[in-house]
């Protein structure tokens, strides 16, 4: 445990009140000690439910023992932003869910309809970090937001965050779960904040709605069976099993949270970073299918889709116009849709051909 000095705690509620200035909604402090934690992330790696995320895997514990990554560390300052666009309405995750049922609407997660987030936190960590050197002097420090080898959850639950919830997302009482997470390693010893209860009680909800079953036990994902993973981090072809189980998802899922009781509360974003863009809400799958590859890098320049490319994109989307084709009534648009796939179906990539033949596949009622 560490003991803290007068200053210290002066200095940790000097970084509180000037990361409230920079757009963040909470901070707090961890130690450096994950050893308990370590059981369970290797235990994670061996059944492979990391899937295709290789990085998870090549630098080891590092993951688990801060110290070992950024040498010299002894404190970890935990961040929390906020990222439900400004303009949600009041009933926005009931209306979510309702888009849900548009089979012939793309559905983007929220997060990803703004700004990239790992650019808007890496720079306000940035200006954080900054303005503690000015305050407390020379600082050996390294900023994370999603991009190395950090146990960003497990470090937020230590550090008062919020707890884990069975979709093993961090919950939080007065904000839910629509936040990101980022971390400042510090060489200074800072008072350690207190760790919150967990408060997900017999509530199995997010485990009943996840489409793919990928939940497969309280507090455990498989993220291989992942519709954010599937369409995000996974570059190849989508299983056969999986696809029908996908619906109109084309960038993320947010289902677990969208059923969460706990989002409730979640807080609207302090930044107009995270309001959504046109191009990337309520659009029709056609549309989306017959984005070029230069309109697709247009629509989505600042923001995460960005990374996954074209093709991935239009994989993707293809999915999402077979499911569409299989549950959609109206033989017009079921003919909009089987014209749009036939439009890609000599697409020059072969993980793109095969998807859109699959999608074509799934019109039982055309020939």
């Amino acid at each position: 445990m560490i003991h803290s000095t007068p200053f210290d705690t002066a200095l940790v509620a000097h970084i509180r009140a000037t990361a409230r200035q920079l757009g963040f909604s909470q901070i707090g402090v961890s130690g450096v000690d994950l050893r308990s934690a370590e059981p369970g992330l290797l235990a994670w790696l061996e059944r492979g439910f990391h899937g295709d995320m290789h990085y998870m895997t090549s630098h080891g514990l590092k993951r688990a023992r801060p110290a070992e990554l950024v040498p010299g560390t002894v404190s970890v300052i935990t961040a929390r932003m906020d990222y439900l666009p400004a303009t949600a309405p009041d009933d926005w995750s009931a209306q979510e869910l309702g888009r849900l049922q548009q089979s012939g609407e793309g559905i983007v997660s929220l997060y990803a309809r703004g700004r990239d987030y790992h650019k808007v936190l890496r720079g306000r960590l940035q200006k954080l970090a900054d303005a503690i050197v000015l305050q407390a002097g020379p600082l050996g420090y390294r900023v994370f937001t999603d991009s190395a080898p950090v146990l960003e959850a497990e470090l937020a639950v230590r550090s008062g965050q919020g707890w884990r919830g069975k979709h093993t997302l961090v919950l939080n009482r007065e904000a839910g779960s629509m936040f990101f997470l980022g971390e400042i390693y510090v060489d200074r010893a800072l008072p350690e904040s207190v760790p919150v209860q967990d408060h997900c009680g017999s509530c199995s909800a997010c485990m009943d709605v996840c489409p793919t079953r990928a939940i497969v036990a309280p507090y455990r994902l498989d993220a291989r069976r992942c519709i954010s993973y599937l369409t995000i981090e996974h570059a190849g072809s989508i299983p056969l099993e999986l696809r029908p189980l996908m619906g109109n998802h084309i960038y993320g899922c947010d289902d677990c949270q969208l059923v969460c009781p706990w989002n409730k509360f979640a807080k609207r974003a302090t930044l107009p970073d995270f309001d959504g863009r046109a191009h990337l809400s309520g659009q029709g799958l056609c549309h989306l299918l017959d984005w070029t590859e230069a309109q697709f890098l247009q629509y989505t320049e600042g923001g995460p889709i960005r990374r996954i490319g074209h093709e991935r994109w239009l994989r993707n989307v293809a999915v999402a116009l077979g499911n569409a084709l299989r549950n959609e009534p109206d033989s017009t648009l079921r003919q909009s849709m089987h014209d749009a796939l036939q439009r890609r179906a000599a697409h020059e990539s072969a993980l793109v051909r095969e998807h859109v033949q699959w999608a074509l596949e799934q019109n039982t009622t055309l020939g």
